[in-house]
Parts: C-alpha cells; structure tokens; sequence
C-alpha cells in the first residue's frame, strides 16, 4: 500500500463531512417519520454504494458464519436506531462527541469478552474521555431542566450508543479471522434492508415530498461516506490519518449552529476536547490497522482491533 497521508486525511475529512449531513437529514425527517422506516431507506439506497466498493476486490456471500453476521447486524441495526432517536432530539454536536465514546467502551468491554489487559495509557486515556462526558452531561441536560431542555434520557441514550457500537466493532473484529470485509459488508447492508422491510407495513408513514428526497439522500450520503472511508484508509495507515476523522465534530457544530441554531457551549467543546483527545491518545499509542473494514457506516475514529 502506498502511503498518501494527504490523500487519505483529505477522504478522511470528507466522509466526516458525509456522515455529518446524513445525520442531519436524519434530525430533519426524524421528527416526522418512525426511526425504522428512515433507517430502511438509508440501508436500501447504500446498497449500491456497498456493491462498488465489493466489486474492486472478490464479491461473495459465501459465509461459514452467518449467525454472526445475523447478530453482528442486529446490534447494528440497534446503534443505528439510537443514533436516530438521539440526533432527533440532541443538538448534533452533542450527539457528535458523545458517539466518539465507541473507542473508550472498546476499552471496557475487551476485558470480560476478550480476556484483554488494557494497558496503563488506555486507562488514562479512558479516564480522560469518560470525563468529558461528565462535563458534556452536566454542562447542558442532566443538571438543566425546563420546556427547552433536552430529555435527560437523550444523553443516556448517545451513551449507550457509543457502546453498542463498540460491541458491534468487536463482533467485526470476531468475523475478520475468516471473513473478508467484503462479505461482512454485503451481508450487513442486505440483513439490515430486509429487517427493516419487514416491519414497513405496520409502521408506515407516507413520506412528503420533501422528506422523501431527504430519504433518498441520507442513503446515498451514507454510501458515499462509505466509499471516502474505504478509500481513506486504502490511502493511508489508520494511526496517521485516524486524528482526521474527529473533524466530524466540526462539521456538525457548524451544521447544527446555521441549521438548526444550535450554538455550542463551553461545556460541550470542553468536554468534546477531553474525549477527542482521549481518542487521539489511544490513537498515537496503539499499533495501526493492517486493513480496514468496511461497516456500511462512519465508525469512531480509533485503530483498537476490529475497527
């Protein structure tokens, strides 16, 4: 692999920018359309993007393992639902540094399922992000209340999303010894379309016209995304361009603040510095990737196994 470091933070910082936009659109439609129904149509118009990326290298769907690829998309499906719910209701900056708790729980849950001894500066580091929390928590939400404040259960709910995620890193990390990251991400994008086809009928909202184009977009939003990771980390080591990743917090502080009007506070950009630096800590302390691994969306921004 050559190294691009240009190229790969360049691609990097673009899917960023893609997922910050789906995630928009997903707060725009959110408010008026059920979570399943808006996640079917994301998975349904991705598809094509997920097919690209599998026709460069060896297509197949051929799989020893497919109770874990049935398992490793109903966690997805889950995260995917609490991101939903959560960027509906949080301004997107919020829900934005709170998703990048997914290397921390990484931390946490590889001691109990994988048996692992995390060493001294992933502790620190972990300490660090999960006081960032705290202060993202408390600085706006958990201590506020009122007719505008946000819905304490919000936050808990960003939380727990970040280690839903992680759980799923780890269940891609399990299916990695003996599936290709193709075959993970065909089989991830035609599990989630047809579990989400299945409840449409009773679940159904006709869409506008206009959050039917929302729709269409978020889909092909989350594709694109797709493809500027792959290709980003095709590019590059994940240890290098891995820092680039967190520019999604940029993004999102300015989508939210020209349109939604949602201004970041102290507490949020003094908390997101603290979880962000967490991440890049672990970042520029763990050994890289030696291939990445196509989820059919943005992962957090770490190089811990199974990312």
């Amino acid at each position: 692999m050559k190294h691009d470091l240009k190229r790969g933070a360049l691609l990097l910082a673009s899917a960023t920018l893609f997922t910050a936009m789906l995630n928009a659109l997903q707060k725009l439609t959110g408010s008026q359309l059920p979570a399943l129904e808006i996640i079917f149509f994301r998975n349904l118009f991705s598809l094509p993007f997920v097919m690209m990326i599998a026709a460069r290298t060896k297509m197949t769907l051929k799989t020893h393992h497919f109770g874990g690829h049935l398992i490793r998309s109903v966690v997805g499906l889950i995260s995917m639902i609490m991101v939903v719910v959560t960027v509906t209701r949080l301004p997107l900056a919020e829900q934005q540094v709170l998703s990048y708790t997914q290397p921390l729980f990484l931390v946490l849950l590889s001691i109990p399922l994988l048996h692992e001894k995390p060493s001294l500066h992933r502790w620190v580091a972990v300490s660090i992000g999960f006081s960032g929390v705290i202060v993202v928590a408390l600085g706006k939400g958990l201590l506020h209340s009122g007719p505008d404040s946000v819905p304490n259960w919000a936050y808990v709910v960003a939380l727990a999303q970040g280690a839903v995620g992680a759980l799923t890193t780890m269940q891609i990390r399990q299916l990695s010894a003996t599936e290709s990251s193709t075959t993970i991400a065909l089989w991830q994008a035609i599990l989630m379309t047809v579990a989400t086809a299945l409840p449409l009928p009773f679940i159904w909202t006709t869409p506008h016209m206009t959050d039917g184009l929302c729709l269409v977009a978020v889909g092909a939003f989350a594709g694109i995304a797709q493809v500027l990771q792959t290709e980003a980390f095709a590019s590059a080591q994940v240890s290098a361009i891995g820092p680039f990743a967190y520019s999604g917090l940029l993004w999102a502080s300015v989508i939210g603040w020209f349109g939604f009007g949602e201004i970041p506070g102290i507490a949020m950009l003094t908390g997101g510095l603290l979880i962000v630096g967490s991440g890049v800590w672990m970042l520029r302390h763990d050994r890289p990737e030696k291939r990445p691994v196509a989820t059919g969306g943005m992962m957090a921004p770490t190089n811990v196994k199974g990312t």
